[in-house]
């Protein structure tokens, strides 16, 4: 007989304990909700000021008047080109190179091809101002885009010659 006695006390104590923990996450559920709260007021706060300073940002015109003045420039280098090829160089000898000197070797390849055939002026024979030869950055990016390995066997390219004799090469337009 004790020993149901003893059963039936432990049950009173097992209910309470799940009263109090029932009640326990009642107060966790309305304190996470109270700072849920708070923090939203909080970031309220905050998103106003923003707005009005955004809001002053957009008064000011001067942002369109400097895409107005770029266009010019580009037209000025137009003006400026006397001659103007396409070529398509082949770059198969820079796989003759060991694998880690071939891009370098292909980008001298293009170098010694433009100053070739646009008659580029070398340092020794003028007696002014030496001439330069400018490789855009989009050439370099082609040649170098599967790494130092493997540079394309061909690449096309478009040199431009301005009045003072310095070169400009560009990719072909369509690739």
């Amino acid at each position: 007989m004790e020993e149901g006695k003893k059963e039936n006390e432990e049950e009173p104590k097992a209910e309470e304990k799940q009263e109090e923990l029932a009640e326990t996450e009642i107060e966790e559920e309305e304190y996470i909700e109270e700072e849920i709260a708070e923090t939203t007021e909080e970031t309220l706060e905050k998103e106003e000021p923003m707005k009005e300073t955004v809001e002053t940002k957009e008064e000011i015109p001067t942002v369109p008047e400097e895409k107005e003045e770029k266009p010019a420039p580009k037209e000025k280098l137009e003006e400026e080109i006397v001659e103007e090829r396409i070529y398509t160089i082949s770059l198969g000898k820079s796989w003759i190179m060991p694998p880690k000197k071939r891009a370098p070797k292909a980008m001298r390849i293009i170098k010694n091809f433009v100053a070739k055939h646009m008659k580029l002026e070398t340092p020794k024979e003028a007696e002014e101002e030496p001439k330069k030869l400018i490789i855009s950055n989009e050439v370099n990016e082609r040649v170098w885009r599967r790494g130092i390995e493997k540079p394309p066997r061909k690449i096309r390219i478009r040199a431009a010659k301005d009045k003072e004799g310095n070169i400009t090469v560009y990719l072909a337009e369509g690739d």
